[in-house]
């Protein structure tokens, strides 16, 4: 505490101020939770009587050079990915992927296929494709500055109150959902460490506050516990995450892209869920023997050496980077004429389509495709690109079929767009 104090002259005047007009009542613990507060990751939640301590919000918000170098150390220390350019073949697993990063609001997407056909390693490969954001500096929900509905409640009180928000730029997240999780780890609790050192009730964030804004990553989706599909279901649906535990009511923003990767032949997935994911991309084992090679050989170079296989796929990694910036920023001005939104409605209801869904994501998929290839206005062409993989896995009626390949989406399409 002495050694925050002192880095900041201005944070001492207010310790000084405060300490000279509170009550006798208010103790030196008080005063030490919230910088404590501010580095452990937890929400405090205190009583009504203490809530003008928290004051010192600001304090030792910036990043030292010590901080910033074990930061590089430690993104360096990661284990390599595998680059996302330099995937072979998968191009509808990839294109599905690539729009929901460029629209989050696509809904995410679910990918279905052979095993060994490398579904994990492309998700994964997308993090070195992800821009950055601006969040609210030391926030654990990663909070818009902007946004009011991507605020944490303490942030959104701030500015209520007219505090300035400390913010910085940082990657957006991608988090595996592993399917042993517990419903505490997923949700959050309650912190235990500093309700017995402390004496206070405190929250510790779970995977959905750390997903917000982000992506949540569901590996072997068709195979989680469905007391855990039921929290997906009810954070997706909402965007809000809210947890109640030994006397602590808390909500946050849980808004994240949904992906999901599965072997049907394990089992399917609960119809509720499956809607819930914007896009539905099949993934089959490549056939053609020069491809399987060059797969083969790929990976071979990748295992041996991932520094140097990383290096030589650094500019085309680059160039989607910038690809990518470019379509997001692109992605306000591009536009899709009424006859088209019209055209895709009824595709839709003469699919017998249930709700609105698959109306909405795949104007959004459309109109993100349209930014990709840097054009301000969508085509037909793009509709027919996206559309069998917004509305094939919506068709299915009976739990025991099986989700179409796309063939009725495109019959019907011809048909209402020739």
């Amino acid at each position: 505490m002495a050694g925050l104090i002192g880095t900041s002259t201005s944070a001492t005047a207010l310790l000084t101020s405060r300490s000279i007009s509170s009550s006798s009542r208010v103790s030196s613990r008080a005063l030490s939770f919230n910088p404590g507060r501010r580095f452990n990751g937890g929400i405090g939640v205190p009583v009504k009587k203490r809530r003008s301590q928290f004051s010192i919000s600001n304090v030792a918000t910036e990043i030292s050079p010590a901080q910033e170098q074990a930061q590089k150390l430690s993104k360096e220390s990661q284990r390599p990915v595998y680059p996302f350019a330099a995937i072979v073949g998968q191009d509808e697993m990839k294109l599905c992927l690539l729009l929901n990063v460029i629209d989050p609001k696509i809904g995410g997407v679910m990918i279905m296929g052979d095993r060994g056909t490398g579904k994990s390693t492309t998700v994964r490969s997308l993090v070195d494709l992800l821009p950055e954001i601006t969040v609210v500096a030391a926030d654990p929900f990663n909070s818009d500055p902007e946004d009011p509905e991507s605020m944490g409640m303490e942030v959104r009180e701030k500015l209520i109150k007219g505090e300035q928000l400390p913010t910085i730029k940082t990657k957006i997240n991608m988090v595996d959902l592993p399917l042993g999780a517990t419903e505490d780890r997923v949700c959050g609790t309650i912190d235990i460490e500093k309700a017995l050192t402390e004496g206070v009730k405190a929250f510790e964030p779970g995977l959905l506050a750390k997903a917000n804004r982000g992506i949540l990553y569901v590996d072997e989706v068709n195979l989680l516990d469905d007391h855990l599909v039921d929290v997906l279901l009810d954070s997706a649906a909402s965007g809000w995450n809210t947890v109640e535990r030994e006397g602590i009511s808390i909500s946050h923003p849980a808004r994240f892209i949904l992906i999901g990767s599965g072997n049907p032949e394990e089992g399917e997935l609960r119809p509720q869920l499956l809607d819930r994911f914007g896009m539905h991309a099949q993934v089959g084992t490549v056939r053609d023997a020069e491809l399987r090679v060059k797969i083969v050989e790929e990976r071979a170079r990748f295992d041996k050496n991932p520094k140097d296989f990383r290096e030589t796929y650094k500019t085309d990694q680059e160039k989607l980077q910038d690809q990518i910036s470019s379509a997001r920023s692109r992605l306000s001005s591009v536009q899709i004429d009424h006859d088209l939104r019209v055209k895709i409605s009824k595709v839709c209801a003469e699919l017998n389509v249930d709700g609105l869904r698959g109306d909405i994501v795949t104007n959004r998929a459309a109109k993100a495709l349209a930014a990709l290839k840097g054009r301000d206005q969508v085509t037909a062409e793009d509709i027919a690109v996206v559309i069998p993989n917004c509305l094939r896995h919506r068709l299915r009626k009976d739990p025991l079929e099986s989700i179409d390949s796309g063939v009725l989406v495109i019959e019907k399409f011809s048909e209402v767009f020739s």
